[in-house]
């Protein structure tokens, strides 16, 4: 209920970050053509403060600005606070700094998490309080969320789970801000606080709410799922998404938030562990903000024909019969004399003939038709009327010609020039802090004679490349679990210096004690020899990075040449050229290139790993989305 209506609304996940202020009114603007009646976007407390103490609020972090932007077309917000996101967005959206402070154990019944916890949501809330942004102060913010998808690692934490939850509830509503607050996936959520559904199938597996004075809540209606590197993309279509909303509507549900409505871009480094720079590119607005056809006119369609259905639906009384043996009647009759009907079928296999106050329906298999009088057919799940658009791409510039390009060579660390040193193989992630994806591990140690060898280096992260005296001897990947590099290799009488880059494809974003989570590699050996106590010296990030050569002020740093066309590791290549004219959205096409980062003007657009592949033999993605004036540096 807003303002004493009760009201039927439909959502869209749009996350500011993943897009740039320039494109929000665009998105925002289709999304309202697309009968959106509210923005629901996560809070990403890792982008807006890095470092403790240390806020950002500016250009694509500037939530307020998104927020205004929603209210000045006239939508509604669903604010999810969290702090704690997943969203396949590194460390589940948690600033990395929590993993150093004494004595953590984040989202449980822990002072420490607790303290911080609570510091940031109640920072967040102000601003919002401040900016008068609130329902309750004539606001476009009409929901809140605190935490996200706790249950499934409560039981994790074993008593201390539920005292969370019921901490963190408590906290929620205290803050007094005038309007709801949800818990997702959380079916215990303490009163007032309205656990919700995620899900592909919420109308078929949602328990409903836990209080006969809750609304029938969706968060997240997934319309693609998240793609990582070496995976297809995954399509859902248009019929089986219009099926589920409508059926969760029939079942009373007065909210529904598609997950992903504009997916976006994760730009930088803030994908989480091997999840690729483009987001839910197959949402009704895909990453470039372009409408995609049949889903973003077939969902358009469908709330058409759920509103006209508003009246009975939110203030009659409602019944269910039996249309057939998987055939079954929703209906709705208002005190005036409407009616409204949902007609299901939830034959997979075969059409249905059935009888409906005496008017024979033919209903497709897995569909539902949508009567606004009871009587005439205004939509059915299973008929896509709008036609199917594609995607196009004109050529404007190949970069093909050695002239455009110059490279950077970068330097290869030895254990006498690194400042931090160990007598052991330190953790990847509790070392660089997230400030890059790159580690660099180096010992030196004697030998006693020219000889072959087999070096063998085991590690959990997701990359790791070996270079031995200087030479590159090769690289191995993984995932979530431990993988080797074996390669031969010669080393020489006196001392050898062995070098192994670690790399990772963003932290990872969920599960229980996400903080005890480490990474990096876990041994070396050469032969019968294991280097593991050896001193290792360390160099966090490469040099290119810490010296930002990707920018105005630091590309004179170093000593740019002119590019040589041989196929190496580690090198830095740059070019300069005038951006195209229009206002089409542009794209780098890096179906050439084999794994790196891109900077454009001084930002990166993201990571790039198109020399992985998917079953289907080909990148998972190639073409990365920017705009702007062009200064482009690819590593």
């Amino acid at each position: 209920m807003i303002d004493g209506q009760h009201l039927l609304l439909f959502s869209g996940s749009i996350h500011y970050p993943r897009s740039t202020p320039q494109m929000w009114p665009s998105l925002i603007s289709k999304a309202k053509q697309g009968g959106i009646d509210v923005i629901q976007t996560y809070v990403f407390w890792n982008l807006h403060e890095p470092q403790q103490g240390q806020y950002d609020f500016s250009g694509s972090r500037d939530i307020v600005r998104f927020i205004r932007e929603v209210q000045a077309h006239g939508l509604y917000v669903c604010l999810r606070i969290g702090p704690f996101i997943e969203s396949e967005w590194t460390y589940g959206g948690l600033p990395f700094w929590l993993h150093d402070v004494p004595g953590i154990v984040f989202r449980s019944d822990n002072g420490p998490f607790k303290f911080h916890m609570q510091k940031w949501v109640r920072k967040v809330v102000n601003m919002m309080k401040s900016e008068k942004l609130y329902a309750s102060q004539e606001g476009p913010i009409i929901l809140s969320q605190i935490e996200n998808e706790y249950q499934r690692i409560e039981s994790a934490f074993n008593g201390k789970g539920s005292r969370y939850v019921q901490w963190a509830a408590g906290l929620a509503v205290g803050l007094q801000t005038g309007v709801p607050w949800i818990m997702c996936s959380q079916q215990d959520a303490p009163d007032p606080v309205i656990n919700t559904c995620n899900g592909f199938e919420c109308g078929v597996k949602f328990e409903g709410p836990n209080s006969p004075n809750k609304p029938s809540l969706w968060t997240e209606n997934w319309t693609s799922f998240v793609q990582r590197y070496g995976e297809e993309p995954f399509i859902r279509s248009a019929a089986d998404i219009a099926f589920h909303v409508a059926l969760f509507v029939a079942k009373n549900g007065t909210y529904v938030n598609y997950y992903m409505y504009h997916g976006g871009t994760n730009f930088g480094r803030t994908a989480a562990a091997n999840v690729i720079t483009s987001y839910y590119d197959q949402a009704p607005l895909d990453e470039y903000g372009l409408i995609r056809q049949p889903l973003w006119g077939h969902l358009k369609e469908l709330h058409a024909a759920i509103k006209l259905c508003k009246v009975p639906l939110l203030a009659g009384s409602y019944e269910t019969s039996s249309l057939g043996h998987l055939q079954i009647a929703y209906v709705f009759k208002g005190k005036s004399g409407k009616c409204a009907a949902f007609l299901v079928n939830n034959d997979n296999t075969s059409n249905a003939r059935v009888r409906f106050q005496n008017i024979s329906f033919e209903l497709p298999s897995m569909s539902i038709s949508i009567l606004p009088d009871c009587k005439n057919v205004a939509f059915n799940t299973a008929k896509v009327s709008t036609q199917y658009n594609t995607r196009s791409r004109t050529v404007k510039y190949k970069f093909d010609s050695m002239e455009r390009w110059e490279e950077f060579n970068e330097p290869i660390p030895i254990f006498s020039n690194t400042l931090l040193k160990a007598n052991a193989l330190l953790d990847h992630m509790s070392t660089t802090k997230d400030t890059s994806d790159y580690l660099w591990y180096t010992v030196s140690f004697q030998h006693e004679s020219d000889a072959e060898a087999e070096l063998s280096v085991v590690s959990n992260a997701h990359v790791v490349h070996a270079f031995v005296n200087g030479a590159y001897k090769g690289y191995a990947h993984g995932g979530k679990h431990n993988f080797a590099l074996e390669n031969p290799i010669e080393l020489k009488n006196g001392t050898n210096h062995i070098t192994l880059l670690s790399v990772m494809v963003g932290f990872p974003n969920s599960g229980a004690y996400l903080e005890r989570k480490t990474a990096g590699i876990r041994s070396v050996r050469i032969q019968n020899r294991y280097l593991n106590n050896y001193q290792w010296g360390y160099q966090i990030g490469l040099l290119g990075e810490n010296l930002s050569i990707f920018t105005d002020n630091g590309r004179n740093k170093v000593e740019w040449s002119r590019f040589q066309g041989r196929h190496s590791r580690l090198i830095w290549y740059k070019t300069v050229f005038d951006a195209p004219g229009g206002n089409d959205p542009l794209a780098l096409n890096l179906g050439s290139m084999g794994k790196g980062e891109v900077w454009v003007n001084g930002k990166s657009i993201g990571r790039y790993w198109v020399s992985i592949h998917t079953p289907q033999q080909r990148p998972s993605q190639t073409c990365f989305l920017f705009s702007g004036t062009i200064y482009l540096d690819l590593f």
